[in-house]
């Protein structure tokens, strides 16, 4: 019953309140209320596109893990920890001599055998041509045959074991399989290592790296949807620019594009996993910084924008006053038309650089109060607009506010 009789007690007062008002300006009544003074401005009308934003990492594009691939002691660090190095240089090295005595050995296995290989090979040939001559029995040309190829056999299998102690000592010097930053050294010199244990330190690439984050299933749906319509090609099949900001960055100012969409959605999150790529040239990005990426969500399109400090809240809804001209009804005595602020109802969409797009609600030629909401005590009140930009509303002193009522408050 309160709540029934409080809607006709509102409406009353409201109209009280405009009734006042409509006497203030006509000059009827004998209270005088002045124009309230505002700071106004003209919407924004232009091409936007929508910018999804998430959450993401940086990471480096190539990374490796420098492992010893022979056993052995360390006998020497040869980089310097956190600086850069390039492919082939020379990070570790470990105690060779075994390794050299085992390609000496191999090395000499191979000249024996090719002392017998040429040998045998000189002995087929006399027998060759023995048989030319019938001096030679058939057998014993078989014979040499035979001793030729075991002897090529030998020489192979020798020169095999060469190339296998060579490998070896090679893995004596362990050199960077990639251009990049070196990580710590995880041992130094007079420790022993086995093939495969422990990890020593590690490499990561700096130019270009990627952006991973994770878009969520609705975004994913929408993305899907533009595609099949053509009004957005999929980041799977295009290089859809991408804006990134690290932690301490105002704005967007890094510019990327897309090079990998999963190929299905985490059941568990609801998300699917995808990269961007980005220039790194001046080192601004170190993988394992967090990052807010932004994709292109929309094509371009018509726009109206304005200033969040313009919206208001009325319950579940959003409206903004509007400077316009308001003519007196005649139900309430009439009288001449006078500016005053219009309340009008609105659809919000995205935020873009700041400023919030309508869906619906706003005329490109609308004049919306940005500065001085809290002294419009009701739709239609007089008002004296300041022009300010939409984009600085306060860069005109705003005027004094009034004291906050209790169904209003900006958005």
């Amino acid at each position: 019953m309160t709540a029934l009789l409080a809607r006709p007690l509102a409406r009353l007062a409201l109209a009280s309140a405009l009734a006042l008002a409509l006497a203030a300006c006509s000059g009827g009544g004998e209270m005088q209320m002045p124009p309230t003074e505002v700071n106004v401005a003209t919407v924004i009308s232009k091409k936007v596109a929508q910018w999804d934003e998430f959450t993401g990492r940086i990471e480096a594009i190539e990374s490796a893990e420098i492992r010893p691939r022979a056993s052995g002691t360390i006998t020497g660090v040869h980089f310097e920890e956190g600086g850069m190095v390039k492919k082939g240089d020379l990070l570790f090295t470990i105690d060779d001599r075994e390794y050299r005595a085992a390609a000496a050995s191999a090395r000499a296995d191979v000249a024996r055998a090719e002392a017998r290989a040429g040998l045998a090979d000189i002995e087929l040939k006399r027998s060759e041509s023995l048989a030319k001559e019938n001096a030679v029995s058939e057998g014993e040309l078989q014979a040499r045959q035979n001793e030729a190829k075991q002897a090529e056999a030998d020489r192979l299998a020798a020169q095999a074991r060469l190339d296998q102690a060579e490998l070896n000592l090679s893995f004596t010097r362990i050199t960077a399989p990639i251009s990049g930053r070196a990580g710590v050294a995880m041992l130094r010199t007079g420790n022993l290592v086995s093939p495969g244990e422990p990890v020593l330190t590690t490499v990561v690439s700096l130019d270009p790296v990627y952006v991973s984050f994770q878009g969520d299933e609705r975004a994913y749906l929408r993305y899907q949807s533009m595609d099949r319509a053509g009004t957005r090609p999929s980041s799977r099949n295009s290089a859809n620019p991408v804006r990134v900001a690290l932690a301490d960055d105002v704005g967007f100012p890094h510019e990327g594009r897309m090079v990998f969409v999963d190929n299905a959605i985490n059941p568990a999150t609801g998300t699917i996993f995808a990269r961007a790529e980005l220039s790194n040239k001046d080192g601004v990005f170190t993988p394992g910084l967090f990052a807010r990426v932004q994709l292109l969500g929309s094509g371009e399109r018509d726009a109206i924008l304005i200033h969040p400090q313009s919206i208001l809240v009325d319950q579940d809804r959003r409206y903004v006053y509007v400077a316009d001209m308001v003519t007196p009804p005649k139900e309430m005595g009439g009288g001449p038309a006078y500016l005053g602020a219009v309340r009008k109802d609105v659809v919000l969409g995205a935020t873009i650089d700041g400023m919030v797009v309508v869906e619906k609600g706003l005329e490109p030629s609308d004049k919306v109060v940005v500065n001085g909401m809290r002294k419009i005590f009701f739709p239609g009140a007089p008002i004296a607009p300041v022009d300010v930009p939409m984009d600085a509303p306060n860069t005109v002193k705003a005027p004094a506010a009034a004291p906050e009522s209790d169904d209003d408050s900006e958005a």
